[in-house]
């Protein structure tokens, strides 16, 4: 029977509230996830060298660690709700401009701007549901959150597939999407957390206040795009045909949809710090036995599977670390500093990836993955012995 308490926590207003967050940005990533292969594709469309695409896509990143530490201080002036609903109107109405904007160059400022909006979504979105989950349920919550996520990342290309890579529909549809997400933001109204003091300390602080969570977001930041991006080629490698090979990053993907409910629920009854050390350890293993071991293919199949899932509860159980170490300003300090942790694995991951890769093909990528999470591991343990 559940305790008084956990029947207060868990109100009417408490679950819509939570429910709006979640809505909203997966409506978000819906729009997100269209939107990143339509505008490689114009791209393509106008001559743009793959250098130019990698670039232009970059920006996204770098958005992200320009604007990060601001997103705080916009919300304590403006209010949490009127920087969603803007946020949410820029990112739609720079999505739409991208149709009609011509010299290339002009498309980073626009990408820049479009990134902007989109990281205010995220970060905002992240501090609403971390604010709003009760703290004996926050791992579960957040689980919730990360699997309806993926969904959400999932629909989008399938939206492009039906409406095609050209002619307008698809940015309409794109940002028709992302704008969908205000509704559920001017619905919450009064139920949308406030922040109304300043952080505690300056943004840099954050990025080491809790580095069991920022660092995990950092590594699995990493390794998530350097495996999406080289996975495929390490399938071809060791003798997969394309759809093979491609196949990897979907097992991959249904890991992280799987595991993230679950784990969060482990996150709500252990120290979420050996949560996070024991996922650490999991990607650390599980991608030595891949560099050492010739594994049979489903075998090889189902260690992407339960380790994809695994390596991305490093967000989910991150984000409910922040949610039980910080509250107000902090809090919403530490959820940037958090995904520009995130931004940076998405720019470092790659090159890293590929680097080892060239130095010992095709096994480097592997050994560079299990390099990421040793380093990741004997940092938080050596975090918690000096906290004890």
């Amino acid at each position: 029977m559940s305790s008084p308490t956990t029947t207060v926590q868990f109100s009417r207003q408490t679950v819509a509230s939570l429910g709006a967050a979640i809505a909203c940005i997966v409506s978000v990533g819906i729009g997100l996830s269209l939107s990143i292969p339509l505008l490689s594709f114009a791209l393509d469309a106008k001559g743009a060298s793959r250098t130019v695409i990698g670039l232009n896509t970059a920006m996204a990143g770098v958005a992200t660690i320009v604007c990060a530490p601001f997103i705080s201080g916009w919300a304590r002036r403006f209010g949490v709700r009127t920087l969603l609903v803007a946020a949410t109107l820029l990112a739609g109405v720079s999505l739409l401009a991208f149709q009609i904007v011509e010299p290339l160059w002009a498309w980073f400022p626009l990408r820049f701007v479009f990134s902007v909006a989109l990281t205010i979504l995220f970060v905002l979105s992240e501090y609403w549901i971390n604010a709003a989950a009760p703290e004996q349920r926050r791992g579960l919550v957040l689980g919730i959150y990360a699997s309806a996520l993926s969904v959400g990342f999932a629909a989008g290309p399938y939206v492009l597939i039906l409406l095609g890579a050209s002619g307008p529909a698809p940015y309409f549809a794109g940002a028709g999407l992302i704008i969908l997400a205000m509704l559920p933001v001017l619905v919450a109204r009064d139920m949308i957390p406030t922040i109304d003091e300043e952080p505690s300390s300056g943004f840099v602080t954050f990025l080491w206040a809790a580095p069991a969570a920022t660092l995990a977001a950092l590594v699995f930041g990493s390794a998530e795009t350097g495996a999406f991006a080289l996975l495929p080629l390490y399938g071809t490698a060791i003798g997969l045909d394309v759809s093979g090979a491609a196949t990897l990053v979907s097992l991959m993907s249904l890991g992280n949809l799987a595991f993230q409910i679950p784990i969060g629920l482990i996150a709500d009854r252990v120290d979420r710090r050996k949560v996070l050390l024991a996922c650490g350890v999991v990607g650390a293993v599980g991608m030595l036995v891949a560099t050492l071991v010739t594994l049979p293919l489903g075998w090889f199949r189902a260690l992407l599977f339960v380790w994809g899932g695994i390596v991305a509860a490093l967000y989910t159980v991150g984000l409910a670390h922040l949610g039980s170490r910080f509250r107000g300003a902090d809090l919403a300090q530490a959820n940037a500093a958090f995904v520009v942790m995130y931004s940076a694995g998405l720019m470092i991951g790659p090159p890293l990836a590929g680097a080892g890769m060239d130095l010992w093909p095709p096994h480097g990528l592997m050994a560079t993955f299990a390099a990421l999470f040793s380093l990741y591991v004997g940092v938080v343990a050596w975090r918690m012995r000096t906290a004890r």
